[in-house]
C-alpha cells in the first residue's frame, strides 16, 4: 500500500549542512527543478493510487518558485503536505504558502547562533527566528525540527526551552548514516532516548532509536518498505528506486505511473526492498516513517504511541488557528 510520496522538487541548496551530502553544490549545480506541468500530472495520478501525504523536499524547496502552486494542487488532491525548510526564503514564501503546508518545519540545528550557521555554512540562525514570527503571525504554527548528532545532543534542554518558549513542537531527528556520515554514537542514542521521554512540546519516533539500537536494518528479515510504502520522484522525473539515498535505479515517467509500478523491473525491486546488501544496517528515517506506519511489530507500536502525542498536538493547534 502506497502512503507516501517524496518528491524532490529541486537538488539545490542554497547552505552547505555538514551533515548533508546535498552541501555539495557543485555536483547539484546544473540540476533542474521539478516542473509544475509535471508535478501535477504526477501527483493526479498519485492521488488515484491513494497516496495521501507527500513531502516536498530538496535540496532547499523553496528554491523552486512554484512550491506554493505544489503545495496547493497537492492539497486540492486530498493530500497532506510537508515542507522542511532551512527558511532563508520563508519571508519571501509565508504568505503564498500559508494555509496549504499541513506540517511546516524550520531547521534549527543548535541553540547557539555560530554553532548552527557553522553546520549550516550559512548565515540562517536570526531568519529562523524571523521565520517562526511571521509563520506565527499569520496563524501557521511551524515545528522547530533538529537533527540532532553526536556532536549536539548535549543542546536537547537548550533546543527545549526554545520550543517551550515559542510554543511550538521541538521535532527530534536522528541523524542517520549514508554518504559517509557516521549516525549517532550509543552516548548520544542513550542521552536522547532519556531526554525526550514525557517532555512537553517534544516528538521523536522512539521507533528510530530502537532501529538503532538493534544494529539498523537486517536484510535477513527486513523493517524496511521503502518501495511498497513509498515513491521517490525527482526533479528530472524520473522515481527512483528502491530509494533516494541508496538508489541504483532510475525509470523515467513515460508512461503512467500505475503502469510503471506493475512492470517486472519495477516488481522484482519491490520483492527486494530491505534485502540488498546496502541495505543492512540502514537507518534512514524518510523511509522507516512509513515503514513503521502500522502497529504490526515492535517498531510499529512505538512508533504509533510518539505519533498520537503528535497528531493530538497539531490537532490543538489547528483547533486554536480556527478559532483566531
Amino acid at each position: 500500500m502506497l502512503l507516501l510520496c517524496n518528491y524532490y522538487v529541486t537538488y539545490k541548496c542554497n547552505s552547505s549542512c555538514k551533515f548533508c551530502h546535498f552541501a555539495d553544490h557543485e555536483k547539484f549545480k546544473n540540476s533542474q527543478n521539478a516542473s509544475l506541468e509535471d508535478f501535477k500530472n504526477n501527483v493526479s495520478q498519485l492521488s488515484k493510487l491513494g497516496i495521501r501525504f507527500i513531502d516536498l523536499t530538496g535540496g532547499e524547496p523553496l528554491l523552486n518558485n512554484d512550491i506554493d502552486k505544489m503545495a496547493e494542487f497537492a492539497r486540492n488532491n486530498s493530500m497532506q503536505t510537508s515542507i522542511t525548510t532551512n527558511t532563508l526564503l520563508y519571508p519571501k514564501f509565508a504568505e503564498r504558502l500559508a494555509g496549504k503546508v499541513n506540517l511546516l518545519h524550520f531547521s534549527l540545528d543548535s541553540p547557539d547562533k555560530d554553532e548552527h550557521n557553522n553546520i549550516r555554512q550559512a548565515d540562517c540562525y536570526d531568519k529562523v527566528f524571523e521565520s517562526i514570527d511571521i509563520a506565527k503571525s499569520i496563524g501557521e504554527y511551524p515545528d522547530i525540527l533538529f537533527t540532532v548528532t553526536s556532536d549536539t545532543y548535549h543542546k536537547l534542554p537548550e533546543m527545549h526551552e526554545i520550543a517551550l518558549k515559542k510554543d511550538l513542537i521541538l521535532i527530534v531527528n536522528p541523524v542517520f548514516s549514508y554518504f559517509g556520515n557516521p549516525g549517532l554514537s550509543d552516548e548520544a542514542l542513550e542521552y536522547i532516548e532519556e531526554f525526550c521521554s514525557g517532555k512537553k512540546n517534544v516528538y521523536i519516533n522512539r521507533a528510530f532509536l530502537e532501529l538503532r539500537k538493534n544494529g539498523g536494518n537486517k536484510i535477513e528479515t527486513p523493517s524496511c518498505k521503502a518501495v511498497s510504502r513509498v515513491i521517490v520522484i525527482s526533479p528530472d522525473n524520473k522515481i527512483i528506486l528502491p530509494c533516494y539515498h541508496f538508489a541504483n535505479k532510475e525509470i523515467s515517467i513515460d508512461k503512467p505511473i500505475k503502469e510503471i509500478r506493475e512492470t517486472e523491473e519495477y516488481q522484482d525491486i519491490k520483492r527486494k526492498e530491505g534485502r540488498f546488501k546496502f541495505c543492512e544496517g540502514c537507518t534512514v528515517n524518510c523511509y522507516f516513517e512509513p515503514s513503521f506506519a502500522f502497529p504490526t511489530n515492535k517498531y510499529g507500536m512505538m512508533a504509533a504511541s510518539s505519533k498520537i502525542k503528535y497528531g493530538y498536538y497539531k490537532l490543538v493547534k489547528q483547533m486554536l488557528k480556527k478559532k483566531s
